[in-house]
């Protein structure tokens, strides 16, 4: 037996299910094979049961060409995997046969610096126990040509109208608001900064623990280690609470789903006040599993890793920096639209005590950090922390009886207009911010122009970039110009942006933050940095597939 290559990384290996266990076999014999349709020839990936395009039944395995055509890529830099080192280059390639099916994986057999958009590559495959996987290299019979890309998808003819005159957003209030410790590596039991979090929020509502009679947490008990609290149950024990309803998911629109779930579950009558909670300890865990406090040892790549983990591309930071890249390929631009969100942010920080980061940089400062996954920089990147924000949604009747002023929901944004994927529909921005942006404005009269404040999910700079042409504040590819070096989202801009810091600075508190933002600004409590005559804040969170859009005002 020939010795192992060292030069070769030690990828993660795919779990093979019984749906993808043929494609991960497919290479033995040196062909890709990918689902196709019988009925109507189109090709369908990640397999599923029935055709993505006509939802036949008739589909199997089929072979392919193997030849396609890079449409999306990020040089990596960063240490995800200890026996996978960088700079590495992974990739979305779509495929000859059908641009509408991708492959995440990686660019080998030539330089990195060679890699460009366009170019076309072919497969190879590389062995690793009982899978084959499909990497790309550069194709010998087109050296030198530039493919076209997958057109942008036009999404908006499935746009549904209102379902009803009626208006479940009318109904509700948000009447309460709190906070625990924020910071980094706080190695703080999570649930009792969850307990902080919603005993702030309960008193700040002018309620008792007793008043309350629904809960709503997102992801709920089953989640990545350091994204959770544990779910209703452990709250429910360490309160002593009785409620009528509860709600942990974390298949919602968004972080904020759980608090749009609460507001269904209020508006039907069913509940009076429901306390939405939402708690991270990233920082700690990370710091745990460095020391070896905490075992993260797992066996092969399952769920969403299983076609992404085996290239290296672990991270939101790699998948969210590929539609980056087709992005500024398609509508020009560099990293300097990126990089004046995240000096604004900055600045924005600089004016909260509670933000995790406070010290100002420059442009220049954020060109010089070092990268992480190209177009991505350190400062592009948000900050893991650990903290628990809460929110109480109440029937709307009971306003009057609140002590703090309420803050009311014109409407919400959660139609999937896209697939649930981070590489197979459109990669001119973040997925699902299309769906949510344009259904808001279908539950509302108010249009972008009557927005005072942006509160926009930033987990990376792009994301904001996503949400600013998504929610129609600029057209796409309009972002730069509306962003305006700063000037057109700082505090006393056109459209402030993440008055708090955003996740960027402020630190990752999941999309809860967000809202809890907009809740101070709209009542006027935002001390240091309250936007001018703050009336209608927009509300995103989602980070990914999938998303949610709300539109909150002043009560």
């Amino acid at each position: 037996m020939p010795p192992e290559d060292p030069s070769k990384p030690v990828r993660p290996l795919p779990q093979p299910t019984l749906a993808s266990a043929k494609f991960w076999s497919s290479g033995s014999d040196g062909v890709l094979r990918i689902l196709g349709c019988a009925d109507c020839g189109a090709y369908t990936h990640p397999p599923l049961p029935r055709c993505r395009v006509c939802r036949s039944g008739n589909v199997a395995m089929a072979a392919v060409s193997g030849r396609g055509v890079v449409a999306g890529f990020t040089v990596n830099h960063q240490q995800w995997l200890p026996a996978f080192p960088p700079p590495y280059v992974i990739a979305i390639v779509a495929l000859e046969e059908d641009a509408g099916v991708r492959l995440t994986t990686n660019i080998v057999n030539c330089d990195i610096e060679d890699v460009r958009i366009g170019m076309p590559v072919r497969v190879v495959f590389e062995k690793a126990e009982d899978v084959y996987l499909p990497l790309f290299e550069p194709d010998p019979d087109r050296q030198g040509e530039t493919l076209e890309l997958p057109a942008p998808r036009d999404v908006t003819a499935v746009l549904r109208p209102m379902a009803s005159a009626l208006k479940f957003e009318e109904r509700v209030a948000l009447t309460g608001v709190g906070q625990s410790r924020v910071g980094r590596r706080l190695m703080v039991d999570p649930l009792a900064l969850t307990v902080e979090a919603c005993t702030q929020a309960v008193e700040d509502a002018g309620l008792t623990l007793d008043e309350i009679d629904g809960l709503s947490t997102y992801p709920g008990r089953v989640g990545s280690p350091g994204m959770s609290e544990g779910g209703i149950a452990p709250l429910v024990e360490a309160l002593q609470l009785r409620p009528t309803w509860i709600n942990g998911a974390g298949d919602t629109p968004g972080q904020a789903g759980a608090i749009i779930t609460a507001m269904l579950a209020v508006a039907s009558g069913l509940c009076r006040h429901v306390l939405c909670f939402r708690t991270v300890w990233e920082s700690s865990y990370a710091a745990m599993v460095r020391s070896g406090q905490f075992d993260a040892s797992t066996g092969r790549a399952t769920g969403m890793m299983e076609e992404r983990a085996p290239f290296g591309a672990v991270s939101a930071a790699n998948w969210i920096a590929m539609q980056a890249s087709h992005y500024f390929h398609r509508y020009g631009g560099d990293r300097s639209t990126l990089g004046w969100i995240a000096v604004n942010t900055r600045a924005n920080a600089a004016r909260n005590p509670e933000a995790v980061y406070r010290e100002p940089f420059t442009i220049d400062d954020y060109f010089a950090a070092r990268m992480v996954s190209t177009p991505f920089g350190l400062f592009d990147c948000d900050v893991p922390v650990d903290g628990a924000v809460a929110v109480i949604v109440s029937a709307v009747e009971t306003v009057p009886d609140r002590p703090r002023p309420a803050v009311l929901v014109d409407a919400v944004g959660t139609q999937i207009l896209e697939r649930l994927s981070w590489d197979q529909d459109t990669l001119t921005h973040e997925p699902q911010t299309i769906g949510p942006s344009r259904h808001l404005w279908t539950r509302t009269a108010l249009r972008p122009d009557d927005v005072d404040l942006a509160l926009l999910y930033d987990g990376f700079t792009f994301n904001a970039v996503s949400w600013l042409e998504g929610l129609g504040f600029c057209e796409p590819g309009g972002a730069s110009e509306f962003i305006d070096q700063g000037r057109g989202i700082a505090l006393d801009g056109r459209l402030p942006l993440n008055p708090h810091g955003g996740q960027l600075s402020a630190g990752r508190l999941h999309g809860f933050g967000y809202v809890r933002e907009a809740i101070l600004q709209l009542r006027g409590d935002a001390q240091g940095r309250q936007v001018k005559d703050a009336g209608v804040a927009v509300v995103t969170t989602g980070g990914g597939a999938p998303g949610s859009a709300l539109l909150l005002r002043r009560g």
